[in-house]
C-alpha cells in the first residue's frame, strides 16, 4: 500500500506548522484504552484569539522498533526477526 494523498497532505501541514511554530505537544487519551498518550497537534489560530489544536500524530509509548516493521527497498516489510538481528 502507497501512502495515501490525504497522509501527504497532514503530513505538509504539520511540516508548515513545524516552519511557523504553530505546534504543540499535548497529553491525550486513548478513547478504546484510556491509555495516556503523546500527540503531535497543529495550532490553528482562530480570528476570536482561540486557539484550536489539531491532532496530527502519535508518538510512541513502547520501542517503537519493536510496534512497527520498517519497509524493504524491494517491497514489502521486515519482520522483527530481522529487524533484531
Amino acid at each position: 500500500m502507497a501512502l495515501l494523498k490525504g497522509h501527504r497532505q497532514n503530513f505538509q501541514t504539520l511540516v508548515d506548522a513545524f516552519q511557523n511554530n504553530d505546534v504543540a505537544l499535548m497529553e491525550c487519551e486513548l478513547v478504546t484504552t484510556g491509555e495516556k498518550v503523546a500527540v503531535i497537534c497543529a495550532a490553528n489560530r482562530m480570528p476570536d484569539g482561540e486557539i484550536e489544536f489539531t491532532p496530527f500524530a502519535m508518538l510512541f509509548n513502547d520501542n517503537p522498533y519493536r510496534v512497527v516493521n520498517p519497509p524493504k527497498v524491494e517491497g514489502g516489510f521486515h519482520s522483527q526477526e530481522e529487524v533484531w538481528k
